[in-house]
């Protein structure tokens, strides 16, 4: 009986600690669960760090906002529409060295030409820019005052993005006399299809008037410059040599045309174009200066552009 009791006894013991082990257990795993995990407080710490202001982002390269202008100004683009491949590929960089340069964004590349003055979307590409700084500093200061310099100031550009336009300078003035002398305008009219002999000429006399009295005074400066120094300037030069044969060649077989129908006189084919195109020229290019002599009445332009016509008509014509 004391031996069954005993062994019962210490069947009950073992049995209350092994309940009370699993008690300690549980209150183990229960301040283990509610105990600071200082693991944890160091993540959290590190996550709680991101909130605080981050550094400012670095400007963005010089070079870079350069790269952008000058694949614009080749492809005649705003630089909104110049991808970031072709930036990377023009600045000599990986597409994720760029990145990394811009901060991870394009808006970083857009703000830095707001900062300088450039609308990246709206502003006109920069050969069209170039183009009109030149035209007004030929008007203002004369053909030699046009270096890239300073037609980079004007335009807002750099001469580096000139230089991918244009290629230098000659090509630069070329685009200019293009766009303000009536070469371009005298050749389509010329050969197209043809009105009669007067209305012709009244045509072409025209687009020399818009030409000459329009602003900036390009081509005034550029006969100033021919005029009083000739040959000087070797761009003045090559640009006499690319644009006057043009005209020449369009009025030119306008004319042999018209002398061999037989409704012109066989004169020298110079003299012909002289005598056409000399006396508007010349009373276009003195027409300011008249205008402000005392006493002098210059006629309205359409008159002007009427007795001229007539004037050559009556001293070339057959009839």
């Amino acid at each position: 009986m004391r031996i069954a009791s005993l062994r019962t006894a210490r069947s009950r013991a073992k049995d209350a600690g092994a309940v009370h082990g699993a008690r300690d257990d549980r209150r183990r795993i229960i301040r283990h669960r509610c105990s600071p995990d200082t693991r944890l407080q160091g993540t959290l710490s590190h996550v709680s760090n991101t909130d605080e202001p981050s550094s400012p982002q670095p400007p963005v390269p010089p070079e870079i906002t350069d790269a952008a202008l000058r694949v614009a100004a080749a492809r005649g683009v705003p630089v909104a529409d110049v991808t970031l491949r072709e930036i990377a590929h023009e600045a000599d960089i990986s597409r994720s060295t760029l990145m990394r340069r811009l901060g991870g964004t394009r808006s970083a590349l857009e703000e830095a030409l707001r900062a300088a003055g450039i609308e990246p979307g709206t502003q006109k590409p920069v050969r069209e820019r170039a183009i009109d700084a030149a035209a007004t500093l030929i008007s203002e200061q004369g053909l030699v005052m046009v270096t890239f310099e300073r037609v980079a100031a004007a335009a807002g550009c750099s001469v580096h993005s000139l230089y991918a336009a244009f290629g230098g300078r000659d090509e630069l003035l070329h685009a200019v006399f293009e766009r303000y002398s009536p070469v371009v305008d005298v050749e389509e009219l010329l050969k197209g299809p043809r009105a009669d002999l007067e209305t012709t000429v009244r045509r072409v006399y025209g687009l020399f008037v818009t030409a000459l009295d329009r602003e900036p005074r390009v081509l005034a400066a550029f006969f100033a410059e021919v005029f009083a120094r000739p040959g000087a300037d070797p761009g003045i030069h090559a640009l006499f040599q690319r644009i006057f044969p043009r005209m020449l060649g369009a009025v030119g077989t306008w004319l042999d045309d018209e002398v061999t129908a037989g409704r012109v006189r066989d004169l020298p084919r110079i003299l012909l174009i002289q005598q056409m195109t000399s006396p508007i020229v010349l009373h276009y290019l003195l027409r300011p200066s008249f205008a402000q002599l005392p006493d002098v009445e210059l006629p309205p332009q359409q008159v002007a552009i009427e007795t001229f016509t007539q004037t050559f008509l009556r001293a070339v014509r057959t009839d």
